[in-house]
């Protein structure tokens, strides 16, 4: 959303700073994007950003956080409130949520701490989701929220391939309505049967017991060598 587009106009200055950052954190990263380059495209001075703000550091943050609930919430709006079934509910949000898509795809994969803190607070809030709606779905819910996570998020890092493979930008209408209805398409349909998903988890279980065992085994030989080591400099 531009200078000048009445929607835009109506957007308090402190949003308008937001929704500017999240598009050039987007196209150039953090370290491209300016205070005074956002200053500019929310039409206001660099000064009102660091008034609201305090420094570029900080609104990365507010950005992050902003992105991460809007999502959770538009999520919420369409799984539990059963908005999908509105016909104008989708086409209302898909453009907010490919603008939150091109940033968490650059905020994500920059190798920054800040980049480790949100995916882990992704994975936060996955796991408490399911907690909240999908008491007992797996017997791990931290792995299972994590890999969830990871999987989403490399849908995003892997933008060229998948574009490439799609025949069009993930990041464009097009292209994220194709890939997200592989998605849906994926979880909707078990790949693995119920008993060969327990024959799985019941190998896992022995695989693990083993490697628990061979762990205990391992420290008790050091512990012995450690005090043979031992009596054997003090005789």
């Amino acid at each position: 959303m531009q200078v000048g587009h009445p929607a835009f106009e109506d957007l308090t200055a402190r949003a308008r700073i937001r929704d500017a950052a999240l598009r050039l954190f987007a196209e150039r990263g953090v370290d491209g994007a300016t205070i005074r380059d956002i200053a500019k495209a929310a039409g206001v001075s660099a000064g009102l950003v660091r008034h609201h703000f305090g420094s570029k550091a900080a609104l990365r943050d507010a950005c992050d956080a902003y992105a991460l609930d809007r999502l959770m919430r538009i999520k919420e709006q369409a799984v539990l409130d059963g908005q999908l079934a509105d016909p104008g509910f989708l086409p209302a949000v898909h453009p907010t949520v490919l603008a939150l898509y091109r940033y968490l795809a650059r905020a994500l994969l920059d190798g920054s701490a800040v980049a480790a803190e949100m995916f882990d607070e992704m994975v936060d809030l996955a796991e408490s989701w399911m907690a909240r709606h999908l008491p007992g779905r797996s017997t791990d819910p931290r792995a299972y929220a994590a890999v969830l996570v990871a999987m989403q998020v490399g849908m995003l890092g892997m933008h060229d391939h998948l574009s490439r493979a799609l025949g069009a930008d993930i990041f464009s209408p097009e292209g994220h309505l194709r890939m997200t209805r592989g998605a849906v398409d994926l979880h909707s349909h078990a790949l693995l049967t119920t008993e060969q998903a327990e024959q799985a988890h019941a190998a896992f279980d022995q695989l693990t017991t083993q490697l628990r065992t061979w762990t205990r085994t391992q420290t008790g030989t050091s512990a012995t060598h450690r005090t043979v080591a031992a009596e054997g400099a003090h005789p």
